[in-house]
């Protein structure tokens, strides 16, 4: 009984999750198409949620210590590239478009596990990516010469390079005794992508009198610090931590499964808020990419058959795939 509720808890936390991130674009297109610079805007969200995230990164102090590799990898590959690329990516492709990409991550993990690590993956696996691949396909649009721009796509592309980066950096983080929290992980990451895009975004030149102005979201009027509220409190502090959270009562593998839900919240969000709508194609197209990074996603590799050089697995799993942190 315990257990059953403990597993609904954990379910609803990560709906919850899903939610809070497929909100962060929705809410961070506005402030750019109002005048502020994609990074402009990645630096105010990653450094707010630094500072929230202080106490978390104090009470796990030691990590810097022990995992120096993970955060930095965390801070530059999870937190400053995938968000930078992503709202770069929003200033020119719709919101839905720029995370369908970006959920090609799974298929592009599977692809440098195959050929680069040259271990052998399950037909499932493989099918996953084929769906991926062809659903990416349509919502692109590729018959009609790619319909949206190419440098969006490019950047989109970017992030989820960026978050099979990360993977690979935790398969490699040590060994499974060494164990890392993932709030500690989240929190210096944090951290350490607020000290990389403050040299990149260079803040001090920011037009800051934009946060008291007010964005227009498909016709309506919303203040600017509103939007960053929700952008720094909802999209990135409470997603996380109720992501970890949720991995803990559930699994990795059903969180991540829930976590592709982000898409479809992003998509929705963006129709009825930003007035962004996708073709029919577009549509299918989408639920085929989603598809198929749940089959990439749920489908494990095979064991090697020797041993691979420096490849350990390790408690990162419990860590929220670096999600456009989406």
């Amino acid at each position: 009984m315990r257990a059953s509720r403990g597993k609904s808890v954990g379910l609803g936390l990560a709906l919850v999750s899903a939610f809070a991130f497929g909100g962060s674009g929705v809410a961070a297109k506005p402030l750019i198409e109002a005048g502020l610079d994609p990074l402009a805007v990645v630096w105010l969200r990653v450094a707010g949620a630094a500072l929230v995230m202080l106490p978390v990164a104090w009470r796990h102090r030691d990590l810097v210590r022990r995992r120096p590799a993970l955060l930095i990898g965390f801070g530059l590959l999870a937190v400053a590239g995938v968000q930078a690329c992503y709202f770069a990516a929003l200033s020119r492709i719709p919101v839905g478009v720029a995370l369908l990409v970006e959920y090609l991550a799974p298929a592009l993990v599977l692809g440098w596990v195959r050929f680069v690590q040259r271990r052998p993956v399950t037909r499932a696996a493989a099918f996953g990516v084929v769906l991926a691949a062809g659903g990416l396909a349509c919502v692109v649009e590729v018959w009609s010469g790619l319909s949206f721009d190419a440098l969006g796509l490019l950047l989109a592309l970017g992030a989820a390079c960026c978050q099979v980066g990360y993977f690979v950096l935790s398969d490699h983080g040590g060994d499974g005794a060494d164990r890392a929290d993932p709030l500690g992980v989240i929190a210096y990451g944090l951290l350490v992508g607020t000290a990389l895009l403050t040299v990149i975004a260079r803040p001090w030149r920011m037009d800051w009198s934009l946060l008291t102005g007010r964005a227009d979201m498909n016709g309506t009027s919303v203040p600017a610090w509103l939007l960053l509220g929700w952008i720094v409190l909802i999209a990135t502090v409470v997603a996380y931590v109720f992501g970890v959270v949720s991995v803990r009562r559930l699994s990795p593998q059903v969180a991540g499964v829930v976590a592709c839900l982000e898409a479809v919240i992003a998509t929705v969000l963006a129709w009825v808020l930003l007035g962004e709508h996708l073709s029919a194609p577009q549509i299918v197209g989408g639920v085929v990419v989603l598809l198929g990074a749940f089959v990439a996603q749920s489908s494990a590799p095979k064991p090697p058959s020797g041993p691979v050089a420096g490849v350990t697995p390790t408690v990162e799993a419990e860590l929220p795939a670096p999600r456009s942190v989406t």
